[in-house]
C-alpha cells in the first residue's frame, strides 16, 4: 500500500464516528470528518515512515490534499509539510496558494499563512514580498487574510510597508475574518511596538470595530 492511502486507512481506523458529526458542524465543514482528534492525529503521524526524497514527501501530500474525502486527510498533509522544514523551498509558494484557494477556510488557511508562507517570506523578502502584495488585493477573500497575517511570527523583523499595506487595503471589507485578520496582525505586532500601533489605529479611523478591539486588546492606557 502507498502511504497516502495507508495513511487514509490509519485515519478511518483511529476516528471516531460519534465524534465526527460535532466536529464538521464546529468547523461549518462541507468535508465530513472521520472524527479523529488532535492528539491521535499527532500520533498516528509521528508513527509514519520516513520519507527519504523531496518528491515522495510532495506527492504524499498533494494526494492526500487533492484527493481527500475527510478533513483529517488534509490536516495530516499540513502536518507532514511542518514535519520537513528542510525542504521549504520557494517553488512551493504555487502550491500553498492551492491549498489556500481549495482549502478555503480558516483552520487550513491560518496554518499556512503562518507557519509556511510567513516562513518563506522570511527567507525570501525579494521574491515573497511582491506576491503578498499581490494576495493583498487579490479577488479571493482567502489569500488577502494570507497577506495579513503573514507576519505574525515575525516579531522585530516585521516589515512595517507591507503590513500597512495589506491592512489598508482590506480596512474597508466588511467580511469577519479580514477583519479578525487585521486585529490579529496588529495586537501581534503591538507586542513588538504598541507606539506604533496605537499611532496607526488613530490614523485609520476605517479600520472596523473588530479591528480595532483586537489591535488595542492587550495595550495599557491611561
Amino acid at each position: 500500500m502507498d502511504l497516502a492511502s495507508d495513511i487514509r486507512t490509519r485515519l478511518a481506523s483511529a476516528g471516531d464516528p460519534g465524534r465526527a458529526p460535532d466536529m464538521q458542524r464546529y468547523m461549518k465543514s462541507d468535508m465530513p470528518f472521520r472524527g479523529v482528534p488532535k492528539p491521535a492525529r499527532d500520533a498516528l503521524v509521528r508513527q509514519l515512515p520516513a520519507l527519504h526524497t523531496r518528491a515522495e514527501w510532495l506527492d504524499v501530500i498533494r494526494r492526500l490534499w487533492r484527493e481527500a474525502t475527510h478533513r483529517e486527510e488534509r490536516y495530516v498533509a499540513l502536518d507532514l509539510l511542518r514535519r520537513y522544514p528542510r525542504w521549504q523551498e520557494l517553488d512551493l509558494l504555487p502550491l500553498y496558494e492551492e491549498f489556500v484557494v481549495t482549502g478555503a477556510w480558516w483552520d487550513y488557511v491560518d496554518e499556512l499563512a503562518s507557519r509556511h508562507i510567513g516562513s518563506l517570506l522570511m527567507a525570501q523578502r525579494d521574491a515573497v514580498t511582491p506576491v503578498m502584495r499581490e494576495w493583498a488585493v487579490s479577488e479571493d477573500r482567502w489569500k488577502r487574510r494570507v497577506a495579513v497575517i503573514c507576519q505574525l511570527g515575525a516579531k522585530g523583523e516585521t516589515d512595517l510597508a507591507l503590513l500597512a499595506f495589506a491592512v489598508e487595503a482590506n480596512e474597508a471589507d466588511g467580511d469577519f475574518f479580514l477583519r479578525k485578520g487585521i486585529g490579529w496582525a496588529l495586537r501581534q505586532y503591538a507586542r513588538v511596538d504598541a507606539d506604533w500601533v496605537r499611532g496607526f489605529v488613530e490614523a485609520h479611523p476605517g479600520l472596523s470595530g473588530l479591528s480595532r478591539r483586537e489591535a488595542l486588546k492587550h495595550i495599557l492606557t491611561g
